[in-house]
């Protein structure tokens, strides 16, 4: 449990600068405002995403495989289906925190973003349903934004398929450091997924390696000098 401890301060420190950044991005920009940081690629772009990656919603999933879900169960299931899922890396965190590879630290950016997105999805519509503009309760809240890479500034050509808004082309989704946390840990997982688990198993051998040695009986002459 000692070092589960270890993993679990690694997701608390990308909780913590998640909702820093979230809550000072709400308090200090409005909606759809945009603050540039490097030139005009790399900007602050506040936005709500009321579903899940890419701004993904379960009612609009539904109704393209031709199902009526309303809104508010869409985002109550999809709310109740991520703090399962935050549950799930939890558990699997604590059993894999004795794992001899990098494999326990990337699992605990994935489950500290996790959960930073389950505190927007959770309480935000209960603390900031007061705000202008907010609808919400408990678990019915939506998820903050505000990264955003603008990799094509300008007007986007009529038959480029991707989603545009007022002119600009989001080539690149908007995201916050709890999406980045995410996708770091699995991409790097799935990559090395192989040699973490070699490392683990050569780490596991070299210590029972270690432990037979030392186990191993002296021999006579050295029992009597």
């Amino acid at each position: 449990m000692k070092k589960a401890k270890k993993y679990f301060l690694i997701a608390f420190i990308v909780i913590a600068l998640d909702q820093l950044t979230k809550l000072l991005v709400k308090f200090n920009m409005t909606l759809n405002q945009d603050i540039h940081l490097i030139g005009d690629i790399v900007k602050l772009y506040f936005i709500e995403n009321d579903g899940a990656a890419f701004g993904l919603t379960v009612s609009g999933l539904g109704a393209k495989m031709g199902l009526d879900i309303s809104p508010e169960t869409g985002k109550l299931a999809l709310t109740l289906f991520s703090i399962l899922a935050v549950a799930a890396i939890g558990f699997m965190l604590v059993k894999l925190s004795k794992h001899k590879s990098p494999l326990p630290f990337y699992l605990a950016i994935i489950f500290g973003g996790a959960v930073g997105n389950i505190i927007d999805r959770t309480f935000y519509g209960l603390w900031f349903e007061a705000m202008n503009d907010y609808e919400g309760g408990f678990l019915f809240g939506q998820v903050v934004d505000m990264i955003y890479i603008d990799i094509y500034n300008g007007a986007y050509p009529s038959w480029v398929p991707f989603v545009s808004e007022n002119s600009k082309l989001f080539l690149w989704p908007i995201f916050n450091i709890a999406d980045a946390a995410i996708s770091i840990g699995i991409i790097v997982i799935i990559i090395f997924q192989n040699k973490f688990f070699k490392l683990h198993e050569k780490a596991i051998q070299a210590e029972e390696a270690n432990s037979a040695a030392k186990e191993e009986p002296l021999p006579v002459d050295a029992q009597n000098p």
